[in-house]
């Protein structure tokens, strides 16, 4: 005879809220990190900015190593969320006025003005020392690279390797905020000449 399926059950408001408490948690020391960068995730810090009890975060996590890479996850995961949101939206055509340079610049660097993507890397370049930071964003570049991919065949530039666009952006944003010139501007001259369209606008 066949059994039947037990109905599922409803997860306990206690795990809930557990669940709720480390994302808030990884949220906090993902804000910590890309604000001020990994030197400043602290237990303390965290559990402040969360609004947490301060053993919370040494409830859910083995140390610091252990959070700043659940940090960095999220982080990474930011990144690939919005080129996604580039992709789509030059999948439905909202941006087909807009030339490909400017929309790839766009899907890489990060919202804002020059404060913010000067931020950016400057977090970006100091991540390298510390390992656990480091080995969350290099394993989560693929999510990054399969959302730029997406985007430059929508744009009819499949030819064009994602990593390549990536490594020129951040390039054009490394030189330009060195030198004191304006990033978007560089990256897309640069990003231009790569997928040889005119940067006029």
């Amino acid at each position: 005879m066949p059994t039947e399926t037990a109905p599922s059950r409803p997860v306990p408001r206690r795990q809930a809220r557990g669940v709720a408490r480390r994302e808030a948690i990884v949220r906090a020391a993902a804000d910590l990190i890309l604000r001020e960068g990994p030197a400043a995730v602290t237990h303390r810090a965290v559990a402040a900015r969360a609004d947490v009890p301060l053993a919370a975060t040494t409830y859910y996590f083995t140390g610091l190593d252990d959070l700043i890479g659940a940090a960095g996850e999220v982080i990474v995961a930011g990144w690939a969320e919005h080129a996604r949101g580039a992709a789509e939206r030059a999948a439905r055509g909202g941006d087909r006025a807009r030339l490909d340079a400017h929309v790839l610049v766009d899907a890489v660097l990060p919202p804002g003005g020059e404060t913010e993507v000067r931020g950016f890397y400057e977090h970006l370049v100091g991540a390298g020392r510390y390992p656990a930071l480091a080995r969350a964003y290099g394993e989560g570049r693929q999510g990054l690279d399969d959302a730029i991919a997406q985007l430059l065949a929508v744009r009819g530039l499949g030819s064009v390797p994602p990593a390549l666009v990536v490594a020129v952006v951040d390039g054009a944003a490394v030189s330009a905020l060195s030198e004191g010139h304006d990033v978007r501007a560089l990256a897309v001259q640069l990003v231009a000449d790569l997928v040889g369209r005119d940067t006029a606008s």
